[in-house]
């Protein structure tokens, strides 16, 4: 069975405009995905002298959460300038406080596998709202 995108609030810091949170769309990534993720985010460095490939597990951290998450775009132009930076992998450490990146971290994690109940994380079934509009592509606690 194909795992579904899924919707799930990460902060009520985040509001559209009757005042309800607006919940971040996340997608399922294939291991061919992951594989890729994880050869980007490895680096050569020597242990006693010799070469050996080690895993950047923040990096790797940072590449998945984009990777799986539709909605916000974190690789947009627009969320990039909204977050004065124009690295992708920076966007959710400057819109998100720690909990929060937490909780979307594992709500990815459930999605491409773990259990929801593991995480404490409850995936929506409603439609998400637009993050597209000029007035929630950054959220309205984060203007500059």
């Amino acid at each position: 069975a194909q795992v579904e995108n899924e919707t799930v609030v990460v902060s009520k810091r985040f509001l559209d405009e009757q005042g309800t949170p607006v919940p971040f769309v996340i997608r399922p990534i294939t291991q061919r995905e992951n594989d890729l993720l994880v050869r980007q985010s490895t680096r050569a460095v020597k242990v006693n002298g010799q070469p050996v490939e080690k895993l950047d597990n923040v990096e790797y951290s940072r590449r998945v959460v984009v990777a799986a998450t539709v909605i916000p775009d974190f690789t947009s132009e627009e969320m990039c300038r909204a977050y004065g930076t124009m690295d992708p992998l920076e966007v959710p450490g400057k819109m998100l406080l720690v909990g929060e990146y937490n909780k979307l971290s594992a709500a990815i994690m459930a999605n491409i596998g773990g259990s929801l109940d593991q995480y404490g994380i409850e995936l929506l079934s409603s439609r998400p709202r637009s993050w597209t509009s000029p007035a929630t592509t950054r959220p309205p606690c984060m203007s500059a």
